[in-house]
């Protein structure tokens, strides 16, 4: 009987500890270095050219990451207009690619939000395709839980919605790259791969099993990502001190050890972009190499 009770009271012991965790989560530390340059006032900039597979050939395009850290309203997991108790901070990365298939372009982009003030901290994940033949949407929320939407012209693939118990994912892995490498998940994981990837190929979007490695040489990082099921491996190779810039990244097919994509920096620049949208700051685009 005393043995039943010891155990009733342990259960209820932790049940209260995981509660309270969860109301309390593990805050994060900013470095005086990571603030001064994150919370400047600006974005940072990034653009690649870009090789990409697409119809089994290579494509020539080019890439833009574009990080930059606002305020973020917590409930509705929208960009906030002014900081407030109901708002954090977080680190957002758009992650644009554009390349020509033919005669049409596509035109994909992925935004991940992840709070600068929580561990275990991904907030939202967006991303978009636009092509001629349509568009397709996708939308993670994560709170209590993963809520993913989809929306596409494509039959089977409309108007969908996914619930997951809290995974990891492969779009908020860039983010802490630049937030804190040292933390990146190292072995056997189950993660949602980038959403566009599943979209462009009509994949089923859940986690998927991967081993990820981090890797150095000649003052380089790679974090690499091998999807078996997938036939896929991710390579994303990032400076080894603040504020990690990402260099590059790879994709291979594992079976035929073909590259399905690849992308090298040419240039980072720390912009207010959104204030230089007048006549005469398309100049603003030479210096980012985007003009022809």
């Amino acid at each position: 009987m005393i043995h039943k009770i010891f155990s009733i009271l342990f259960l209820v012991s932790s049940l209260i500890s995981c509660s309270e965790q969860q109301l309390n989560p593990e805050k994060v530390n900013l470095s005086n270095e990571f603030k001064s340059y994150w919370f400047d006032g600006k974005a940072e900039i990034s653009t690649y050219s870009l090789s990409q597979s697409r119809y089994g050939e290579m494509r020539s395009g080019n890439a833009v990451l574009i990080f930059v850290t606002e305020d973020f309203l917590k409930k509705e997991q929208v960009k906030a207009n002014v900081s407030s108790e109901k708002s954090e901070s977080v680190l957002k990365l758009n992650r644009n690619v554009n390349f020509l298939t033919g005669i049409y372009p596509y035109h994909i982009m992925n935004s991940s939000f992840v709070s600068l003030e929580e561990k275990e901290s991904l907030r939202k994940i967006t991303a978009s395709i636009q092509e001629w033949c349509g568009h397709t949407y996708l939308q993670l929320n994560k709170k209590s839980e993963l809520k993913i939407k989809r929306h596409s012209y494509f039959e089977g693939e409309a108007d969908q919605e996914l619930n997951f118990k809290n995974a990891l994912t492969e779009a908020e892995l860039w983010n802490t790259i630049r937030i804190n490498p040292s933390s990146l998940p190292i072995g056997n994981l189950n993660i949602i791969p980038s959403l566009d990837l599943l979209q462009l190929n009509h994949l089923k979007i859940k986690p998927y099993p991967a081993i990820a490695k981090l890797d150095f040489e000649n003052n380089y990082f790679t974090y690499s990502l091998e999807f078996q099921d997938l036939n896929r491996l991710l390579k994303i190779k990032f400076k080894n001190s603040f504020p990690y810039q990402i260099e590059g990244w790879e994709e291979f097919s594992l079976k035929e050890n073909n590259q399905l994509s690849r992308a090298n920096r040419l240039t980072t620049k720390k912009i207010s972009y959104w204030q230089n949208n007048k006549l005469g700051d398309e100049k603003y685009r030479d210096s980012l190499l985007l003009n022809p």
